[in-house]
């Protein structure tokens, strides 16, 4: 029995527990879900870590993908999958954010290091960000294609983050698609053009938190694009849904984004429970 089996035994089987509700507390039977991005490994979950998943896994929340950050993020990370190997499954790669111009190569190698140490889930997180830093974007686009040929080269899906650059890490996928090349476009934010370019490519679309949000412009995009392409994701702790918008986001959140687009497409909660869960299994999958 694993740490988590014997957890969940002692925290949630105590009689009178109504563990088939989800975390909003609505009175629908409990689904199956999965998270293709969380950073459960951060330290912001240091205090409540092990109760963390184990609500999760209540929720119906069964996997939960770890992308990497770098190097500084990769113990904890592992020591996370590790305690929990049925439910938290961890990601290789280097994220925009962390490819500095004295540091970026040595990041790289260490990357390329541990992919070459095991199977890993995913390459990622990776990809452009504009947001925060302008300034690097050349060396952005060199770090984001020399991850693309990794995730050629393994078979593994590429996990892809393009804050204010769907248009760069996109014209870098065209040019690296050969057939081989799939992946998620985490946080997905961007125009129905933009969406329909991602899915043509064979990639899907990572479906988080900032669909409840009032002013999201994504229900109008999501509702013209076929539930096929379209995963969960909570980017926990941040971006999380409402009505915890201010507050730390975890995983057993996911039902609420799930609940959100099941109106977005009116369609039933079961249905974009299945659907998306086989989307994230087929996505995951070693072959």
């Amino acid at each position: 029995m694993t740490e988590l089996n014997v957890f969940l035994l002692r925290t949630f089987a105590a009689p009178g527990r109504n563990s088939h509700k989800n975390p909003g507390n609505t009175d629908v039977l409990m689904h199956t879900y999965i998270d293709t991005h969380a950073h459960l490994y951060s330290a912001k979950f240091s205090t409540d870590r092990h109760e963390m998943i184990a609500r999760a896994v209540s929720a119906g929340v069964v996997k939960m993908y770890l992308p990497n950050i770098d190097a500084e993020s990769v113990q904890a990370m592992l020591e996370l999958e590790a305690s929990f190997p049925d439910n938290c499954m961890a990601m290789m790669g280097l994220h925009p954010c962390s490819v500095q111009p004295d540091t970026y190569e040595k990041e790289l190698a260490l990357v390329e290091k541990n992919l070459g140490e095991r199977v890993w889930a995913g390459i990622g997180e990776t990809g452009i960000d504009l947001y925060w830093d302008k300034s690097t974007l050349d060396i952005q686009k060199l770090a984001f294609s020399r991850q693309i040929e990794w995730a050629k080269d393994l078979g593994r899906p590429l996990v892809i983050h393009s804050r204010e650059s769907n248009r760069e890490c996109l014209d870098l996928v065209k040019n690296g698609q050969d057939g081989r090349l799939r992946g998620i476009f985490h946080c997905f934010s961007g125009t129905l053009e933009e969406a329909r370019e991602m899915t043509d490519l064979g990639f899907m679309l990572g479906i988080g938190g900032t669909l409840t949000y009032p002013k999201s412009e994504l229900p109008s995009v999501l509702r013209e694009i076929p539930l096929d392409y379209l995963v969960l994701e909570t980017d926990a702790p941040y971006l999380p849904p409402v009505p915890h918008r201010g507050k730390r986001n975890e995983s057993s959140y996911i039902p609420l984004i799930a609940s959100m687009l099941s109106e977005v497409k009116v369609l039933p909660i079961s249905l974009i429970a299945k659907t998306t869960t086989a989307n994230a299994e087929r996505m995951f999958s070693a072959t």
